[in-house]
Formats: C-alpha cells, structure tokens, sequence
C-alpha cells in the first residue's frame, strides 16, 4: 500500500490559515470576562461585530481564507493584487492612501503600505 506524499509547505500553510482564526478567537475569549460556554458564546458574538454568533463564525472563516492567502502568496502579493482591482475600478493611488491613513493599524503597516503603494506600477 502506498501513502500519499504530503509537502511541507502545504502542511504549513494549513497550520497557519487554522491558526490565526484560533488566535482570533482565543483572544477575544480570554477578553469576555465569561467562562465556559457563555465566553465562547459572548466570544463569538463580539467577533461578528454584535450580529450574533453566526457572524462570529464567518468572520473566523473568511479569516481561514486570508490567513491561507497571505502564507501562500505573501503579503506584498496580495497587496499588490489588491490595489491593482482598486486602480482598475477607478481608484486613485491617493483616494488609496487616503483610506490606508483610516485604517485603525499600526504605523509600522502604514507606513510599509505606503511605500508599497509609491512603488506600484500599474
């Protein structure tokens, strides 16, 4: 009987997209104040922005897939690909920047955004 050749890099890309979501989800238990049931309930609630639990759920789902996007493509790719779609739909580079200076992240990720973006060439 012969098994099948599982890669590495396949096994890690999946340990990753199911970790983030893990995290997500850990942390915002931990930050309930609730235990047992009731945190993992409440957990799930904050994560879908107060829509209930079913939004929790898919927020951790489409995390999945970020998460399984960025640790296949990379972060600069999928920027890159991102404000590519945003240019083609009529966006500028500085309506662009103008919501990245929005955005509630840190100023080392602005920061590396905007040098991205002054480097795309589209």
């Amino acid at each position: 009987m012969k098994f099948p050749v599982i890669k590495l890099d396949k096994v890690i890309e999946y340990l990753i997209s199911l970790g983030v979501p893990g995290l997500i989800l850990l942390v915002a238990i931990s930050a309930s104040g609730y235990a047992g049931a009731a945190a993992i309930t409440a957990a799930l609630s904050t994560i879908g922005f107060g829509l209930g639990m079913l939004a929790g759920l898919g927020v951790l789902g489409v995390s999945i897939i970020v998460s399984r996007a960025i640790s296949k493509y990379g972060f600069e790719r999928i920027y890159s690909g991102t404000v590519k779609g945003l240019i083609e739909k009529g966006e500028t580079k500085e309506s662009i920047l103008l919501k990245v200076n929005k955005y509630p992240i840190s100023k080392d990720l602005k920061l590396k955004l905007k040098e991205l973006l002054e480097d795309y060439k589209g």
